[in-house]
């Protein structure tokens, strides 16, 4: 065990980390990196010994070697998972080989919160391990202070039963807390309200007094109401975390201790908010989530990079091949030109990527059709009519390659969502934006086919979101989304059931384009109002 000397923690609020590793020059290593977190660095030769350390010590973060003899890391991490004091220690797995997708999706599911390859870089190491180590400690004092609080009202409480004057006093306590301090009735009408609660959830005392103190704050409760009733009655107490409305509308998470007063007939409840700090771990997880895909990302750059440009270089030499006549030459282009898609896709996957040549006037009335062409095989074994009209050129200054693939997602998702047959519906349009004085250009993009449930619409442009089981990677609307917000445009959508069936729309908006008012391409027979309200948006 190790502690740094002239550290500036108490020793009381120290966490520990357990190190667990068959080999002592990999512990000496993983020590020598931490040694400035001001914590206690305990260290493991093996996964029973470090079984036997976590159950003498609160333990902060585990760094975990997979591959051990006797016990290895997954199946210490099980174990670890299967007792309820370790359920939610952080676990971080180091691996000297290169892990496969089943071992880290193995992992994962054994408890894992990340994966350190080795060599280990060390201010990777000390970062990740100095945030869930922070997350501990604050936890740690948290729950201390709980346990403060809630045994200080109990004391208020039964002393207020003592004396009149001591109530006063004890109350006076009750209003300077700042969580919401609330006593009701068996009934669950109000009857104190502190001015912590009055500051959370902006009800005035006398506004709620003799009401039923969860109707008013339309709480949500994570089991049955009845069931926590039942446990308050039974155990005399309950905690968990609850979602409540304030008085303007605003949705708060409060982590909430009851303890009920059988002597009174009255249940004390003390509301702590904690919609911050759960949004925070969501932000948290949200981050580790994107960690991963960057992972995956440049693995798969690895992979496709070499064979990538074989491709490139033989599309190159038969772009100019005197064998090919100018249909064959033009099949060539657009084949290279989507090989370039690809790569920049390779790129904006693995983040950070920027076209380095300059922008162009884009046509995207052009865009459309070559993405159409290349998807017409398959909207011709599916059975789907095209229905298309263009109300303007359509010329925006971009980089055509992302512009391409926004609407190759937005096509072929449509595609994909019928494929049992239907209509694509593809309007272009200039739309004048009054509120900043300027000519949009509007591409909406309609099918008839699954539609969107509404549970999943919120979802829709997350990352690692998908519909489509395991045929799709989550990613293309959200890749989407950030390629049109890069030009300061948007891209809504809406389902609606139609007829027995669905209609999905989505709608691109890019600013500053040239207006037009020539049809320029069309192949449906729709009548003149309806193109207008499909062009503009209304339908």
């Amino acid at each position: 065990m190790n502690a740094p000397e002239g550290s500036q923690v108490n020793e009381s609020q120290k966490v520990n980390i357990l190190m667990v590793d068959d080999q002592p020059a990999k512990l000496l290593s993983y020590e020598a990196i931490l040694a400035g977190l001001d914590a206690n660095l305990i260290k493991a030769r093996s996964g029973r010994e470090g079984l036997e350390l976590l159950l003498k010590h609160d333990v902060a973060v585990v760094l975990l070697d997979v591959s051990m003899p006797e016990i290895n890391g997954f199946e210490m991490a099980d174990m670890m998972r299967q007792h309820p004091r370790f359920q939610k220690t952080a676990i971080l797995f180091i691996s000297a080989v290169r892990m496969s997708d089943v071992d880290r999706i193995k992992g994962y599911q054994s408890g894992a919160v990340d994966y350190i390859s080795v060599p280990v870089v060390p201010e990777v190491l000390r970062a990740k391990v100095a945030v869930f180590a922070e997350l501990h400690r604050k936890s740690r004092e948290l729950e201390h202070l709980n346990r403060e609080l809630e045994e200080r009202v109990e004391q208020r409480t039964f002393e207020l039963r003592e004396s009149e004057g001591q109530a006063r006093e004890r109350a006076d306590l009750l209003e300077l807390a700042s969580e919401a301090i609330l006593v009701r009735d068996l009934a669950g009408e109000v009857q104190y309200w502190n001015a912590g609660a009055e500051a959370l959830y902006g009800w005035e005392r006398h506004q709620v007094l003799g009401k039923p103190a969860h109707q008013v704050l339309e709480t949500e409760f994570p089991v049955d109401a009845a069931s926590i009733e039942s446990a308050l009655i039974n155990e005399g107490r309950w905690h968990g975390n609850l979602i409540q409305q304030t008085r303007d509308g605003h949705e708060v998470i409060v982590a909430s201790r009851q303890v009920l007063k059988k002597e009174a007939g009255s249940i004390l409840e003390i509301n702590r908010d904690i919609t911050a700090q759960t949004r925070a771990e969501e932000a948290l997880r949200r981050t580790e989530k994107l960690a991963a895909m960057g992972r995956v990302a440049g693995i798969i750059a690895h992979e496709i990079n070499n064979p990538l440009e074989a491709i490139t270089n033989a599309f190159y030499l038969l772009r100019n091949h005197p064998s090919l006549d100018e249909e064959a030459r033009y099949y060539a282009q657009l084949g290279e030109e989507e090989l370039a898609r690809v790569c920049h896709i390779t790129k904006q996957t693995l983040g950070f990527y920027r076209e380095s040549q300059h922008p162009v006037d884009v046509s995207i009335a052009g865009l459309l059709d070559e993405v159409l062409q290349l998807q017409m095989r398959q909207l011709q074994l599916t059975r789907i009519a095209l229905d298309k009209k263009y109300f303007s050129n359509g010329t925006v200054r971009g980089f055509p390659v992302e512009l391409r693939q926004v609407f190759f997602n937005l096509i072929g998702n449509a595609i994909q969502a019928m494929p049992e047959g239907g209509r694509l519906r593809i309007r272009m349009g200039d739309r004048w934006n009054e509120a900043v004085g300027r000519t949009d250009l509007v591409i909406s993009v309609c099918d008839t086919g699954t539609g969107v449930r509404p549970e999943h619409a919120k979802h829709l442009f997350e990352p690692f979101f998908t519909t489509k089981s395991s045929k799709g990677t989550g990613l293309g609307l959200w890749i989407s989304k950030g390629i049109i917000q890069k030009y300061d445009g948007t891209i809504q959508f809406r389902s609606i059931p139609f007829k027995g069936g669905n209609i999905t729309a989505f709608r691109v908006t890019l600013p500053g384009a040239a207006p037009t008012a020539q049809v320029i391409a069309g192949t449906d027979h729709s009548t003149a109002d309806e193109i207008v309200r499909v062009a503009l948006g209304q339908t």
